[in-house]
């Protein structure tokens, strides 16, 4: 017998609830693929796979690690290790970052460990800022394509645009601006289910029923939230990739001044730029006449704010941390540019 008692839109919004779901958006992404362009379908789903599978990983590590965490008390004591020292942590996680080897999407699933722990926001995005700008293989992949003086400028810049990101949003924090970061994230059962400030942690999780059912609990749906969301960002990349070569928006940059260093930064924000691809493709346009100031802007904001990287953060995180972090980015990519044209 039918259930009276159940709204006849029901269905409407549980199909509409499945169509904003982002493996409904990867779908129709590759149906239209195969229908426009049949022959790039296979190019398109292997990059993409292989991307996430490079990526997964570090999504394993994160979220085995996060659960753990969470299963065994253990957060409190992260939480516990921040207090009264932001500026120390801010200071650490900027030049951290510069020697994690991330990019901009793989860093995702610690910054959603560590935001979910209670980590500041401030130090969280002073990592999540200079990480996917360099690292030691792209110092001198960059050192052999650019030159060191670039190389180095770079380093600097990454570190610098860490720090800045850092204490922006430690001021805007302490001032209201920005709380609660997370976007969905909630602890699983009820809120005053977790640890209190007086706990322990429990190391051995797995001699308790209710540690391991939170440790199972954690890990599917943390594990599950970041492989959705990454796997929309890298079919995008691959759409980019292909449909969307660097070099065409690169060369809509050139000349000197301060305008082309803006332009670079807003054409390079939403490209893909991998930091291994970009080098010889950048020393090819400043040939041809882009300047290394537009080069520096276009090569820190394509790092920073490309759309696989927004993607994966629009889905972590409230919409006035996403602005704020976007809008680091771009101001941070257009300043490193225009100090090292000077210099």
């Amino acid at each position: 017998m039918a259930d009276l008692t159940q709204s006849p839109r029901a269905p409407f919004k549980a199909v509409f609830d499945l169509i904003k779901t982002p493996w409904a958006v990867i779908v129709a992404i590759l149906i239209a693929v195969a229908i426009l362009d049949p022959g790039n379908l296979t190019e398109v789903i292997t990059f993409a796979g292989k991307a996430l599978a490079h990526t997964g990983q570090y999504i394993l590590f994160a979220v085995l690690l996060l659960s753990y965490l969470k299963a065994t008390g253990a957060e409190v004591m992260v939480a516990r290790a921040f207090e009264g020292r932001e500026t120390r942590m801010i200071l650490l996680a900027a030049l951290f970052g510069g020697l994690a080897p991330f990019c901009s999407c793989e860093v995702i699933p610690f910054i959603a460990g560590l935001l979910a722990l209670g980590a500041p926001l401030s130090a969280v995005m002073a990592f999540w800022l200079s990480s996917p700008l360099i690292d030691p293989p792209t110092l001198l992949i960059t050192a052999g394509a650019l030159g060191w003086p670039f190389a180095i400028g770079k380093a600097v810049a990454a570190v610098a645009l860490g720090l800045f990101g850092g204490f922006v949003v430690r001021t805007m924090t302490r001032s209201g601006v920005l709380t609660q970061p997370l976007r969905n994230y909630q602890p699983t059962g009820c809120g005053s289910c977790g640890p209190k400030q007086e706990d322990k942690p429990v190391w051995k999780f797995w001699h308790d029923p209710a540690r391991r059912n939170r440790f199972r609990s954690e890990f599917f749906r943390n594990g599950l939230f970041l492989l959705k969301w990454l796997a929309l960002a890298y079919v995008l990349e691959a759409l980019l990739i292909n449909y969307v070569p660097a070099d065409l928006i690169a060369r809509a940059v050139g000349g000197d001044g301060v305008l082309p260093i803006i332009i670079a930064a807003l054409v390079g924000m939403p490209a893909y730029l991998n930091s291994y691809v970009a080098p010889p493709l950048l020393a090819g346009l400043m040939e041809q006449g882009m300047s290394a100031g537009a080069a520096m802007s276009f090569m820190i904001a394509g790092a920073v704010s490309s759309i696989p990287a927004m993607a994966a953060v629009w889905s972590l995180v409230r919409p006035k941390v996403f602005v704020t972090y976007l809008g680091l980015g771009i101001v941070g990519a257009v300043i490193a540019g225009i100090i090292f044209q000077m210099i």
